[in-house]
């Protein structure tokens, strides 16, 4: 079984994750940092940022994202999901050790320093 086929099989069943000083609940889409108050994060945001952490450190493509979380990889979801990824980037800010990374025509790696 290749890398990608299994960070599919193991997308479907882990909603649990830790980034950085993160923890990320996506079944109640939640974000935790620290000992403040957790985000609540809309689904597209949960979606986008739990795909994000299964293929954390690693090249997210961008054609699959945009299957898996708009059914579609038109422009205009295209544009969409770019937006999503500056909230994202917003959301991590507090934590220097992680942040997500544009890899050009490519996608998008969610890449988590080791403390």
């Amino acid at each position: 079984m290749n890398s990608t086929a299994k960070r599919s099989t193991s997308y479907s069943k882990q909603f649990e994750f830790n980034i950085g000083h993160f923890y990320l609940n996506s079944k109640v889409r939640s974000l935790h940092f620290g000992d403040k108050l957790p985000t609540k994060l809309s689904p597209k945001e949960n979606a986008l940022l739990r795909l994000l952490a299964v293929y954390k450190n690693n090249l997210l493509p961008r054609e699959l994202a945009l299957n898996k979380i708009w059914q579609t990889d038109d422009y205009f979801a295209g544009r969409s999901m770019d937006v999503y990824i500056t909230k994202l980037r917003k959301y991590l800010k507090p934590d220097d050790n992680v942040k997500i990374l544009n890899v050009h025509n490519k996608g998008f790696k969610l890449i988590v320093d080791s403390y």
